[in-house]
């Protein structure tokens, strides 16, 4: 059953501000379901890429696991296919970090995040003191669009026109004032490359449009990670100050709780399963954007598991399990190894593994790995 407001199972009560309250589980499978992940799809990579608003790329393999986990049909080589064809790239987009986007997402988020951005190179630890942002600007976009620079190349280059300015600082400014995206073999499946940067714009050929509207984002973050607060939003995207937006767009949009009271918005029709919706097991990988997109977690980390798929600022590979985070896994030379927080039942042990041989069939066709559960990782 889905509901698309109150009533129903998916609800709990009413909140007393108004808009009835959805619990952990409710928040859950709604959030799968938009994410793909409640049930495997079979949209083409390029319409999922665009329908996620992108997948978190700071390593260069997370994308392939990602759409491994939300697609019917998917072969690592059909991104590759879109990102060597220029129809998806790697850029620094939301949150200043990594992201393989469409290419109309290169331009339009970057463009939704510019302002962002262009106050990290003004900030003492990195601003290039005494340079001119726009000049720096024109000279790195005359640079990278001659031939593609990796990092240290444009660093280089910049430091021979202002020798007195710190290279790192430079470099930093340049990457958050320009759409910087890496070129190919860099991210490529069955390929390795250094990282090469040219901007957005010269490597798919066309110029950025017009900045998309807050309100637009807003309602595709809510149909891709909904429902979701003012603060999940500004946590997914980087700017602040969006409650003006919410407002406006009040009148379009449904309103709920949740457990703490927060107020939560989501768009009209969207999927809203109930609780009790089975969630198949999915392996994730670092980084994932189901877990870094919401202000707070608990839809999809338990509070007894807090933190527990980090270490430092190193994200590891997670496991789902009833559609919540309960395990770690990664892949050795020769095995799957799976590290369950609990002790799984029977039953869900081969529903994991199942779910794990065929993550490697579809990624790891020909090659033979083992699947191993561990013992309860302990932290």
């Amino acid at each position: 059953m889905t509901t698309n407001g109150a009533g129903g199972s998916s609800v709990r009560g009413n909140g007393a501000a108004g808009g009835p309250v959805l619990d952990a589980r409710a928040l859950n499978r709604a959030t799968l379901a938009r994410q793909l992940l409640l049930h495997r799809s079979g949209r083409s990579a390029l319409d999922a890429v665009g329908h996620l608003l992108g997948l978190q790329a700071q390593n260069t393999r997370p994308p392939y696991y990602a759409l491994a986990a939300r697609l019917d049909g998917f072969a690592p080589e059909r991104l590759s296919t879109l990102m060597s064809g220029r129809e998806v790239a790697r850029i620094v987009t939301l949150r200043s970090t990594i992201h393989t986007h469409t290419a109309d997402d290169c331009l339009a988020l970057r463009s939704f995040v510019q302002p962002a951005r262009l106050r990290e190179p003004g900030n003492s630890r990195t601003g290039p003191a005494g340079v001119d942002l726009d000049r720096l600007a024109a000279v790195a976009r005359e640079l990278v669009e001659a031939e593609p620079r990796t990092m240290a190349q444009l660093r280089r280059a910049l430091g021979a026109v202002w020798p007195d300015a710190d290279p790192q600082a430079l470099g930093v400014a340049a990457r958050c004032t320009l759409p910087l995206v890496q070129v190919t073999p860099r991210g490529l499946w069955d390929e390795s490359g250094q990282v090469a940067l040219t901007t957005a714009e010269h490597w798919l050929g066309r110029a950025a449009g017009p900045v998309p509207t807050a309100e637009s984002v807003v309602l595709r973050y809510l149909a891709a990670f909904g429902p979701a607060s003012v603060r999940d939003m500004q946590t997914w995207a980087g700017p602040t100050r969006l409650r003006p937006v919410f407002e406006r767009l009040r009148p379009r949009l449904l309103s709920f709780r949740d457990p703490a009271g927060v107020e939560l918005f989501d768009v009209p029709g969207a999927p809203r399963p109930d609780p009790a919706t089975p969630a198949p097991p999915r392996f994730l990988p670092e980084f994932d954007n189901l877990l870094l997109s919401h202000a707070d977690r608990t839809r999809v980390v338990p509070p007894a598991h807090r933190g527990r798929n980090w270490t430092g600022n190193q994200a590891h590979r997670t496991l789902l399990v009833d559609g919540f985070l309960a395990g770690l896994w990664r892949l050795g030379a020769d095995a799957l190894v799976i590290e369950p927080f609990g002790t799984l039942p029977k039953a869900l042990r081969e529903e994991v593994a199942e779910e794990g041989e065929r993550m490697l069939r579809v990624l790891h066709p020909g090659q033979s790995y083992d699947i191993r559960f561990a013992a309860e990782v302990r932290r």
